[in-house]
């Protein structure tokens, strides 16, 4: 067993900012050493549309079906996260999953995204940027009808895979989880 020490090192270690190298610059973190493993993220957020909900909920936006075209920009929202995210690796996405839902009761859209490879980095920042586009679609898309929307609560929801292993946010239920998402929960 280790020392409290090291057991305090150790977990000092696994905190540190992985973009940081030793000098404080900015640098692309190192994974030529890590095992290929199956990884998967879920990431959710929201959209309150406020004026806009009951033009989106009768699918009578002038620009078109909003969650549809959503859904499409944030699959490749997933697909182009490297070139948006200076740090982040290119990696080969196995499946993308982003599904758009009226909620009445907020009136607002909740948008879930699943990114899943088979890779030596996670696909934490895929998931969330598939959501943040999704998200930012149904803005655009809505803009000319409502002034007073609003992004917000972009979360990661589940990771699983990779050295660290699983994470579900506090709270959550496999319920929360898209279909497609395969938690070993």
């Amino acid at each position: 067993m280790p020392s409290p020490e090291a057991a305090a090192a150790a977990a000092a270690a696994e905190r540190r900012l992985t973009h940081i190298d030793a000098s404080g610059s900015a640098a692309m973190v190192d994974v030529s050493q890590k095992s290929v493993t199956t990884r998967e993220a879920q990431a959710s957020c929201s959209v309150y549309l406020g004026d806009a909900y009951e033009a989106v909920a009768a699918n009578s936006m002038k620009k078109g079906d909003v969650l549809k075209v959503s859904q499409l920009a944030g699959i490749m929202g997933a697909k182009a996260t490297a070139n948006l995210i200076p740090l982040c690796h290119n990696i080969p996405i196995s499946k993308v999953d982003v599904q758009l839902s009226l909620e009445p009761a907020t009136r607002s859209v909740a948008v879930r995204a699943l990114a899943v490879t088979d890779g030596k980095t996670g696909v934490e920042m895929e998931a969330l940027t598939a959501a943040s586009v999704a998200a930012l679609t149904v803005y655009d898309m809505c803009k000319a009808a409502a002034k007073d929307m609003v992004v917000g609560g972009l979360q990661l929801d589940y990771k699983a895979g990779g050295r660290s292993g699983t994470y579900l946010r506090a709270g959550l239920r496999r319920a929360d989880l898209l279909p497609s998402a395969r938690p070993p929960l």
